[in-house]
C-alpha cells in the first residue's frame, strides 16, 4: 500500500521532486472536455472577456483625455461649459455598463459549461468504472474512489468556472495594457516591467509552496475520506471491542497530516496575495514620484493626464498578474485532480476476448440427451438436430459457438463444469490453489468445506470469471471458459453470498435485479420459493416497501432471504450460494433450505458453508486445506473415511 501511495503522490506532483508542474498531456486532454464539448459556449465566453477586459483598459485611457482635454483647459476658463465632459462621461459610463454586462455573461455561460463538464467527466468515470475488472477494487479503497467523485471533481469546478476564465481575462488585460503603455511611455513602462518581474519571483516562490502543499492536502483529503467511510461502516465492530479510542487516534492522526498540509497551503496562498499587493503599491508611489519628475522636466511629452492614466494602468497591469499567481495553486490542484480521474478512467478495463454467446434457442434432437457423455470429460456435445433461435421465454438457453469447421453450432446449456489442473494466484509469489481437479455433472450439488483461506470461495470467483487462472483449463458444457463473453457467462450463473448488498428501491425492485424482465408474478413466485413470502406481505407496504441503507430496517436473515429470491427469479442452471445461509438463525435456515432444495432441482449448484448440515445432502463434498483437495466424496462416503471432514463434523476439529 505504501508503494501505491508513493506512486500517487509523484503522479499528482507532476516530478519526483515534489514541485509542481503543469503536465501539458493533462490539460490538453481536460481542455479537449472543455472546449471540445462547448465549441461556441467557449467562443463566446473569450470574445466576452475580450470585451471585458478592452473596457477595461480603454476606461483608464479615458482618464487622460478626461484630465488633458477637458478638466486643465476648464480651470482656465471663466465660464466653462460641462456639456461636452458631460458627454464624454455618459460615454464613459456606457462603456462601464457594456464591460459589467459583459462579465456576467461569460461567467453566466462558464457555470454551464462547468456542470456541463463535470456531468461529462462523472458519466465517462462511472461508465468506465463498470468496465474494471474485480481486481481494481480489490486493490483500492472505497474512500479512495469516491474521492475523484467529490473532491478531484470540486478542484475541476474550481478551476473551470473561476481558475480558467480569470486566467484568459488576465493574459489579455496584460497584452492590451502593455501596448497601451508603451505607446504613451516608454520609460515608465520599464519601470512596470521592472517591478513586474519581483512580482514574479516572489510568486514563484510562494505561490510554488503553496500548490506543493494543496497538492498534498488533495492526497491526504482521499486518505482522510477512507478512514470515515471504513469507520462508519465498522461501527458495530469498533463499539463491541470497545475500540473507540484507537479509532479516535487513528482519525487524529490522519486528521492531523491534512490539518499541517492545509495549513501550509492556505498559509502560502495567504501570503502571496498580500506580497503582490504591496509590490503594486511601491509601483504606484514610483510612477508618481518618477512621472511628476519627467513631467515638471518636460520630458517625454508626459502631461498630468498621461500619469493619472498610466497609474492606472499600472494598477490594471499588477491586478491580472496578482491573478495569475493566485490562480497558481488551484491549477495545480484541479491538473492534479484531473490527473487521478484520467488515472481512472485510462484503467485497463476488463479484457474479454470470448466469442460464444448465450441464446434461447427452440430444437428438435430427441437423442441429444443421450448423446451428452455423462462423466468427468469435457466434450462439447452440438446439438444435431434443427435449431432456431429466439426471444421466447419458453426457448432452451443454449450456447452459441463456432465449430472447427468455421459453422455455427449450439450447445444447450446444463451447467456442466470441469476444473483441470487448475492452479490460481492472485499475484505470481503466492498461489492459492494447486493443481485443483474437479467435475459437477448437470444438476449435481457440490460442496466445499474448509477453514478460512482455504480457497472455497476463490473457486467461485474463477467460475464467474472475475479472474484469469494462471494454468489449467476451466469446462462450461464443455467449452473452454475463456471462450465465453463474460457477460454471458455470468448470465448462466446465480449467486447469493454472505454479505448481501441491497439497494435502495422498494423490495419487489430489489428482487426484480435479479432479472430486470421478470414480472410482479414471477418475483412474488421466487420469494415464496425462497421462503421470503411470508415476511414481505406481513410488512406495512409488502412488496413495495422501500428500503434504504442496504434494507437497514430489515434482520440479516430477511435481508438474506431477499437476495435469495432475487438469485431464484434469475433461474439461472448453475447457482453458488456462498455462505448462503450461514446469518439465518436455525428455524429459518430449515424453511430456507426447503426453498433452496425446490431452487436446486435441475440445477448445478455449487455450495460454501460452515454449517456442515447444509451439505449432508451434497452429491459431492470437496474438503480443502491450503488450496488443495485433501479429501472428496459424498457425506456417508466422508464420515466412513473418519478422515478430516469426520473430525469436522463430529466436532473433534472446528473450522477457523
Amino acid at each position: 500500500m505504501a508503494g501505491n501511495e508513493k506512486k500517487a503522490d509523484i503522479s499528482m506532483t507532476g516530478n519526483k521532486s515534489g514541485k509542481p508542474s503543469i503536465d501539458g498531456k493533462t490539460l490538453k486532454r481536460l481542455m479537449s472536455y472543455i472546449v471540445g464539448r462547448h465549441k461556441l459556449t467557449f467562443f463566446m465566453v473569450v470574445v466576452c472577456i475580450l470585451i471585458s477586459s478592452c473596457t477595461v483598459v480603454v476606461s483608464s485611457l479615458f482618464l487622460q483625455i478626461l484630465i488633458d482635454n477637458y478638466i486643465t483647459p476648464m480651470l482656465s476658463e471663466v465660464n466653462p461649459s460641462f456639456a461636452p465632459l458631460l458627454k464624454t462621461i455618459i460615454m464613459l459610463g456606457c462603456l462601464y455598463l457594456v464591460g459589467v454586462l459583459s462579465t456576467f455573461a461569460y461567467n453566466k455561460m462558464m457555470i454551464k459549461i462547468s456542470q456541463g463538464t463535470l456531468k461529462a467527466i462523472r458519466d465517462d468515470m462511472f461508465t468506465h468504472m463498470q468496465t474494471l475488472p474485480i481486481r481494481y477494487f480489490d486493490t483500492h479503497t472505497h474512500g479512495d474512489v469516491m474521492s475523484h467523485y467529490i473532491n478531484d471533481t470540486d478542484t475541476l469546478r474550481q478551476f473551470i468556472s473561476q481558475a480558467l476564465p480569470q486566467f484568459i481575462s488576465a493574459v489579455v488585460t496584460i497584452v492590451v495594457v502593455i501596448v497601451s503603455m508603451i505607446v504613451n511611455s516608454i520609460p515608465l513602462t520599464i519601470l512596470v516591467l521592472a517591478v513586474t518581474c519581483i512580482m514574479q519571483i516572489v510568486s514563484k516562490k510562494i505561490g510554488g509552496a503553496s500548490a506543493r502543499y494543496f497538492i498534498r492536502q488533495q492526497i491526504t483529503i482521499g486518505k482522510v475520506t477512507g478512514f470515515i467511510e471504513e469507520m462508519i461502516n465498522g461501527q458495530k465492530v469498533i463499539k463491541v471491542f470497545c475500540h473507540e479510542d484507537e479509532a479516535k487516534y487513528d482519525f487524529d492522526k490522519n486528521n492531523e497530516m491534512l490539518c499541517s498540509d492545509a495549513t501550509n497551503a492556505n498559509k502560502y496562498g495567504n501570503i502571496l496575495m498580500p506580497a503582490i499587493s504591496q509590490l503594486g503599491n511601491l509601483q504606484y508611489v514610483l510612477i508618481a514620484l518618477i512621472g511628476g519628475f519627467l513631467a515638471l522636466r518636460g520630458i517625454g511629452g508626459i502631461t498630468v493626464g498621461m500619469i493619472v492614466a498610466f497609474l492606472n494602468l499600472s494598477k490594471t497591469f499588477c491586478m491580472p498578474v496578482s491573478q495569475i499567481a493566485q490562480q497558481i495553486s488551484m491549477i495545480a490542484m484541479a491538473l492534479a485532480g484531473a490527473e487521478r480521474i484520467f488515472g481512472l478512467i485510462d484503467e485497463k478495463p476488463e479484457e474479454d476476448e470470448g466469442d460464444v454467446t448465450l441464446v434461447r434457442v427452440k430444437c428438435d434432437d430427441k437423442e441429444l440427451n443421450n448423446k451428452e457423455a455423462d462423466n468427468k470429460d469435457a466434450r462439447m456435445v452440438f446439438i444435431a438436430g434443427e435449431v432456431t433461435e429466439t426471444t421466447d421465454k419458453d426457448g432452451r438457453w443454449a450456447w452459441k459457438c463456432r465449430k472447427a469447421d468455421n459453422t455455427t453450432g449450439y450447445i444447450l446449456l446444463r451447467g456442466k463444469v470441469v476444473f483441470d489442473d487448475v492452479i490460481f494466484g492472485y499475484n505470481e509469489n503466492k498461489i492459492i490453489l494447486n493443481n485443483i481437479n474437479l467435475w459437477a455433472k448437470s444438476g449435481q450439488k457440490i460442496a466445499f468445506v474448509g477453514a478460512t483461506g482455504a480457497g472455497k470461495t476463490t473457486i467461485t470467483n474463477l467460475i464467474n470469471r472475475f479472474y484469469d487462472i494462471n494454468s489449467g483449463n476451466i469446462f462450461y458444457d464443455g467449452i473452454s471458459i475463456d471462450r465465453i463473453k463474460k457477460d454471458d457467462l455470468r448470465h448462466s450463473l446465480g449467486i447469493v453470498l454472505q454479505d448481501v448488498n441491497l439497494f435502495t428501491g422498494t423490495i419487489m425492485d430489489n428482487i426484480r435485479y435479479g432479472n430486470l424482465l421478470a414480472t410482479d408474478e414471477e418475483c412474488i413466485k421466487a420469494a415464496k420459493l425462497a421462503n421470503a413470502d411470508d415476511f414481505i406481505t406481513r410488512l406495512p407496504d409488502g412488496y413495495q416497501t422501500v428500503l434504504t441503507q442496504n434494507g437497514a430496517s430489515l434482520s440479516q436473515g430477511q435481508r438474506q432471504l431477499i437476495s435469495i429470491a432475487r438469485a431464484a427469479v434469475a433461474n439461472p442452471p448453475v447457482m453458488i450460494l456462498d455462505e448462503a445461509t450461514s446469518s439465518i438463525d436455525t428455524r429459518t435456515e430449515a424453511l430456507v433450505q426447503r426453498g433452496m432444495d425446490n431452487l436446486m432441482k435441475g440445477r448445478t449448484v455449487f455450495v460454501i458453508a460452515h454449517r456442515l448440515s447444509t451439505v449432508r445432502n451434497s452429491d459431492a463434498i470437496m474438503v480443502l486445506d491450503h488450496g488443495n483437495i485433501i479429501e472428496r466424496g459424498s457425506h456417508d462416503e466422508l464420515i466412513a473415511r473418519k478422515g478430516t471432514y469426520y473430525s469436522l463434523y463430529t466436532g473433534a476439529f472446528e473450522l477457523s
